[in-house]
């Protein structure tokens, strides 16, 4: 990035990237009456909603994936079983930056099974009606690294 030049700010609408690193600077020097107060607050608030975002985003990719992986066994293939092992590890990695959402992909869970049940139907062709209703699996069924759903 460019030197920053504290005696002309950018505008938080202008350019957001440079308008972020001088707040940054600023907090920095010390310099809070300069602080852009109102925005700074804004972008920290989207910094959790961005976390939970992600989670949301990958428990739906996850389950879906789950859901192919169940209902049609003889479609497997090792890229599937890959997408079901990267989502449940990001959503690990969001965890442990984020401890305090622990327990969100539990309340996300049938909002992003509804996506997740119209996803794995158009992607597989199935009738809708083939998949179930409410989420076939537990939280923890989801999340753990081992299980696949319809092996021993």
């Amino acid at each position: 990035m460019n030197k920053i030049d504290l005696k002309r700010l950018a505008g938080y609408r202008q350019d957001l990237a440079l308008w972020s690193a001088e707040q940054a600077a600023l907090i920095r020097e010390g310099k809070l009456d300069r602080v852009d107060l109102e925005n700074v607050a804004e972008e920290i608030e989207s910094l959790g909603r961005s976390e939970e975002s992600e989670i949301e985003n990958r428990m739906a990719v996850l389950l879906a994936h789950l859901l192919k992986h169940q209902f049609q066994p003889d479609k497997r293939s090792p890229s599937w079983t890959s997408t079901i092992f990267e989502q449940r590890y990001r959503i690990a990695r969001v965890i442990r930056r984020s401890p305090s959402l622990k327990a969100y992909p539990a309340t996300t869970l049938d909002g992003e099974y509804l996506i997740a049940r119209r996803n794995a139907a158009a992607e597989t062709g199935m009738p809708i009606e083939a998949l179930p209703e409410t989420c076939p699996y537990t939280i923890d069924q989801a999340l753990d690294p081992d299980y696949l759903p319809g092996q021993s």
